[in-house]
């Protein structure tokens, strides 16, 4: 009886060993994307979803949370990430502001506490996001009464594919 109760604890703390060691490790490269995107057809699947209503912690078409909407727009792309912006800050390649391109995800303070909010740069100075009282819009990055003093950042999470709009 004694020796059951040892031989039970060695064989779950086996297991637990073999699940941490055989189970995938995440990476910023687990988030990249597989297939190829162009700039074209992010800002369509962006833009489809232009006057969904803001919601706390949605994640659908009744309404998005800033987070919920880039983790969407990026799923039906094909790319996977993290849920929260503050989660989605810590994947993929830091860009400059100079350098930002139509799918890089731009991130702003605007708690106070650090990444509160992530929309996706849409070109030309814009980008689109669910954002409070508006939903899902497009929105100048360098807006001087909000979001051009609240903005921290920017990370490439996939490569786009630059391409001309017709």
């Amino acid at each position: 009886m004694k020796y059951s109760k040892h031989i039970r604890q060695f064989v779950l703390a086996s297991i637990a060993g073999f699940a941490i060691y055989f189970s995938p490790i995440v990476t910023e490269n687990t988030y990249a994307a597989e297939e190829e995107i162009t700039s074209a057809e992010l800002q369509e699947t962006a833009k489809q979803y232009l006057g969904v209503p803001y919601r706390y912690g949605g994640t659908s078409t009744s309404g998005f949370d800033c987070s919920g909407f880039v983790l969407t727009v990026y799923k039906g792309l094909g790319v996977n990430l993290p849920r929260t912006s503050s989660s989605m800050y810590n994947v993929g390649d830091k860009v400059a502001k100079e350098d930002l391109q139509p799918g890089d995800l731009v991130f702003f303070n605007t708690s106070g506490r650090g990444i509160s909010h992530v929309g996706i740069y849409y070109g030309n100075g814009k980008f689109i996001h669910s954002q409070t009282g508006q939903g899902v819009s497009i929105t100048d990055i360098n807006d001087k009464w909000y979001w051009g003093d609240r903005y921290v950042g920017a990370k490439r999470v996939s490569d786009i594919q630059l391409v001309a709009k017709n």
